[in-house]
């Protein structure tokens, strides 16, 4: 039985698998398998990766949150100080809570089964999977960042919260 496994089986921007420098938002086919559960959503792989480094350092429930895998995320909001965002989308998606108790997560899925993992295995896949995220991004040509302010510092706020993220457990 598998604990925790995430992976996309292919990334691609909204119009297609061309690159595209004005799309911010990265996709993916993308599959999580949950103890012996396994959810595969065409979602939004750059939101999912942000909320499962979160989900590194905090608790996620179910329904009160956006989804661990989001449809979309289109929508940033920086905090003051650019170093947090808060990614808004639609009501689609597929989630689980990730419950962090004594050097563990307990994953609750939405059929209400619980697989406990180690974190240092719960961590481990989180950054695999951010990081090949990443990869992407790098792979492709520079981004042109938005005109307006608001979406700039959300974009721009997404990275410094990855990054700061990442570096942390480095």
């Amino acid at each position: 039985m598998a604990g925790f496994q995430i992976d996309a089986e292919c990334f691609y921007w909204i119009q297609g698998p061309e690159d595209d420098p004005e799309d911010l938002c990265l996709h993916g086919d993308v599959t999580a398998v949950i103890g012996d559960e396994t959810f595969s959503y065409a979602c939004t792989a750059s939101a999912a990766a942000l909320y499962l480094l979160k989900s590194l350092s905090r608790n996620h429930i179910i329904y009160e949150e956006n989804q661990m895998l989001p449809c979309c995320g289109f929508f940033m909001i920086a905090n003051d100080t650019l170093s947090e965002v808060d990614i808004v989308g639609c009501s689609n998606g597929i989630d689980w809570s990730v419950i962090h108790e004594d050097g563990a997560v307990r994953l609750v899925t939405e059929s209400g089964k619980e697989t406990v993992v180690p974190m240092t295995e719960y961590q481990k896949e989180v950054l695999r999977f951010a990081g090949k995220v990443e990869a992407y991004y790098r792979a492709c040509a520079p981004k042109i960042l938005p005109e307006d302010e608001f979406d700039r510092n959300g974009y721009t706020a997404f990275w410094n919260e990855w990054r700061r993220r990442t570096a942390e457990l480095s």
